[in-house]
Order: structure tokens, then C-alpha cells, then sequence
């Protein structure tokens, strides 16, 4: 052939690669190499779960084939036409990833400088935690429906504007009036910032149907899922035709939850600490309302994993 077989023209380029690394220190390879992995590693962390996965899959997976094509194989002239539209369209791909993720890289930033739930003491954690879960046990029971955000790092200004100023201490009988059927707030959304409800009757941004975990989910689902994907706020949504016990944060979507997993929930995303073991068995005590000494009460045990996770 007069230039030479394709595929030697095409297997250069590989052994000039292995080559080039050859001639690095074995242990700055491996550094490099374990690090590119731990930033795929957050990256995929974080986007699990939400729309952006499958998409960022079919973009990675056409991003290493043109990078393959263009960088190593396009030698010469070879391949010549598609290197000059790579470069030209690579601009355009980078910007078009910021429009087309502006939800996920926002709540990336977001969560970057996020903290604890709120800068507060293990009893005002504990407060927010006992009022949600006894509301919640009794709203399910009664299949009243009910949708509670819980304010975090992303200020909720605007979707506070749109319902009713409480500015009330959090408390399980509040919110069961609140979310009692045919009262004047019930029919939308609380907000929590803290251990204050600041705001009820709040319309939420609805997600769209095919973002939804299930199809014959309602609209208070639609409102959980379409404000925690569009801000960092936790939101629990209690069902009104199945009374069961919702959670998400834009990033998992847990469902059909007992009160006690309500509250394992909370307490391990308000405190970044997951809940002691409550069922781990306890030594025989006598007839007493007492606790055995040198044992914790379900309640102590909360509120040492609350004083751990803040610090105190």
C-alpha cells in the first residue's frame, strides 16, 4: 500500500500513547488516576436518582467515542474533517451542559457551602423532629394530606411570598390544624425555617410527569419532587388517598416510610449523622417505669446523636 496499512496509521498514535506514559513515575500515574476517580465518583453520587443521570451517561459515552476518534486516531490527515468540527462544536457542547443541567449544577453549588439543618441546640433539632414525625403518624393514620418543606441552604423567598405568613414555634398540633381537612391553609404547602413554620398554604413548582418515581403518584408528590430538584429543601409529603409517609431532597425519593423511619430519616439528614439502632436488645428490667441504670431511653439515645452531630 503506498502509505501504508489504515490500521498502522491507527495503532501509532496508541503506542506513541503507552509510550508517553511510560516515561511518567509509576506512583504519580496512580495518584492522577485515583483522583480522576474520586471527581467521576462525586459526580455520579450526586446526580444518581435524578434526571440528569441517563442524560449524562449518553453524553459521556458520545464525548469518550469522539474523544477517541479525534485525539488519538486522527493523525495527519486522517480523520481531518471531523478533528476541525470537534474543536469548533466543543465550545458549543460545554455550553449547552450548563443549560441543559442548570437545576443539578445550581443545587451542586448550593450544597457546597451547605451545614447542619439550622445552627441550633440538640433540643431544638429534637423539637423539629418530635412535632414533624407525631403530625406525620397522625395525618397518615387519618389519611389527611399534608406537604411540609424544610428550609435549608436555598432561601425559599419567593415561594413563601405566595401563601400565608405563620411565624409560629413548630409543634405538631399546629400543623394537624393546618392540614386538617377543609381548613383555609390545608390545601398547599408549609414551610419550615429552623424550628419556626413560616409560611403556609405555599404553592410549590410542580415536576413534570415522566420525572416522577411513579406515574400514579398525586400532585403533592409533584410539588416534593419539582421543589426539591429546583432548591436544597427537604420535603415530607403524608398521602391523602393511601396515608402513607413520604421523603425526598432532589436526590432520593423514599416512600411508604413507618413514623420511626421518619424519624431515622430526619434525624440523619438534619444532623448529617444517621440515627442510633433502636433495636438493639436492651438487659431485663424489672416492673418500673424507670429506665435500668447505665442504659438510654429511645429518647436519650436521639438526643446523643443529635449533640454529636452539632458538635455539643
Amino acid at each position: 500500500m503506498p502509505d501504508g496499512s489504515i490500521f498502522t496509521r491507527i495503532a501509532d498514535p496508541l503506542r506513541q500513547l503507552l509510550a508517553r506514559l511510560s516515561e511518567y513515575p509509576w506512583w504519580q500515574v496512580v495518584i492522577e488516576l485515583v483522583v480522576l476517580w474520586v471527581l467521576v465518583w462525586l459526580v455520579y453520587r450526586f446526580i444518581r436518582g435524578t434526571r440528569a443521570a441517563g442524560a449524562v451517561k449518553g453524553l459521556l459515552l458520545v464525548f469518550i467515542l469522539a474523544t477517541l476518534a479525534v485525539r488519538v486516531f486522527a493523525q495527519g490527515d486522517l480523520f481531518a474533517r471531523l478533528a476541525v468540527l470537534y474543536n469548533r462544536l466543543l465550545g458549543l457542547a460545554a455550553l449547552a451542559v450548563l443549560i441543559t443541567f442548570a437545576p443539578e449544577i445550581r443545587r451542586a453549588v448550593l450544597r457546597l457551602g451547605e451545614a447542619s439543618f439550622f445552627r441550633a441546640t440538640p433540643e431544638q433539632v429534637r423539637t423539629v423532629v418530635d412535632s414533624l414525625v407525631n403530625s406525620c403518624e397522625f395525618l397518615s393514620k387519618n389519611k389527611f394530606g399534608a406537604i411540609v418543606a424544610l428550609e435549608r441552604g436555598a432561601p425559599l423567598r419567593e415561594m413563601i411570598e405566595t401563601g400565608r405568613s405563620i411565624n409560629a414555634d413548630i409543634s405538631s398540633h399546629l400543623l394537624n390544624a393546618i392540614f386538617w381537612p377543609n381548613s383555609p391553609l390545608h390545601d398547599m404547602g408549609v414551610v419550615v425555617r429552623g424550628d419556626k413554620i413560616i409560611a403556609a398554604s405555599v404553592q410549590f413548582p410542580l415536576a413534570e410527569p415522566a420525572e416522577m418515581p411513579g406515574k400514579h403518584l398525586g400532585t403533592r408528590h409533584r410539588a416534593a419532587v419539582g421543589l426539591a430538584r429546583s432548591t436544597d429543601a427537604l420535603v415530607i409529603v403524608v398521602s391523602e388517598e393511601t396515608g402513607g409517609i413520604s421523603i425526598t431532597d432532589g436526590r432520593e425519593f423514599k416512600r411508604m416510610l413507618t413514623p420511626e423511619a421518619l424519624r431515622q430519616e430526619l434525624i440523619k439528614r438534619m444532623t448529617g449523622r444517621p440515627a442510633p439502632d433502636k433495636k438493639t436488645p436492651k438487659p431485663a428490667v424489672a416492673d418500673t417505669d424507670e429506665p435500668a441504670r447505665g442504659t438510654l431511653t429511645d429518647d436519650t439515645q436521639d438526643n446523643e446523636a443529635i449533640r454529636e452531630a452539632s458538635g455539643g
